[in-house]
């Protein structure tokens, strides 16, 4: 069991002198602390890893010995795509994000990728076809397109990208995408149809929890 995010700010794991729960699984789980850790050294995790972490330490700027950020996340996908020498990139993105989605299509060929981008109605999947009923519509009794991220992901698989990036999709479609795709996956855009894409935004009226 995990209770990480109820523990001190001063961690055990991030300080020699830091704080830790009773079932710490830093403390507790050791076997799978050195698995996991041997892992980063073996293919296909450990050239990844390493160039991950060299992408971190390039988004920061040391001041006053204190790190400061200096990359978007544009950019940082970016930069990681060239470091990690990918040339064919996907983009799983949303119908409602389709203005963003040709912008970010843009960029990525501007910088030197090839990207292919199924939108998430690829198939024109009828909602019924997959068991809903009229009533668990957004509006019953209109013809409406389940999106098909199975397909997205299935598209990008045959195309053989090197890297796929998710551009708001549904909740749940996401996920369903992330679980079909060969390579891997990063996420740029997180839907939130009320919050303008910025959940994390909904989190400020528990601060005092």
């Amino acid at each position: 069991m995990s209770n990480c995010a109820f523990c001190s700010k001063h961690k055990y794991c991030k300080f020699e002198d830091g704080m830790h729960l009773t079932d710490c699984p830093t403390v507790n789980e050791r076997d799978m602390v050195k698995t996991s850790q041997e892992e980063y050294l073996q293919s296909p995790y450990s050239d990844f890893m390493l160039r991950s972490l060299c992408q971190v330490a390039a988004g920061y700027e040391a001041m006053d010995n204190k790190p400061h950020p200096i990359k978007t996340r544009l950019e940082e996908i970016i930069d990681f795509c060239h470091r990690m020498g990918y040339q064919k990139l996907g983009l799983a993105f949303c119908t409602g994000l389709e203005d963003d989605a040709k912008v970010m299509a843009k960029v990525l060929r501007k910088n030197g990728f090839e990207v292919i981008s199924p939108v998430c109605k690829v198939g024109g999947l009828e909602k019924e076809e997959v068991g809903l009923e009229d009533a668990g519509k957004i509006i019953p009794g209109r013809r409406e397109i389940s999106c098909n991220p199975l397909l997205q992901a299935e598209l990008m698989n045959k195309a053989g990208t090197d890297f796929n990036i998710v551009f708001g999709l549904c909740l749940g479609h996401d996920s369903l995408f992330l679980k079909a795709s060969n390579a891997m996956c990063t996420v740029f855009v997180v839907k939130d149809r009320v919050l303008h894409h910025n959940p994390i935004a909904a989190l400020d009226a528990y601060r005092e929890l």
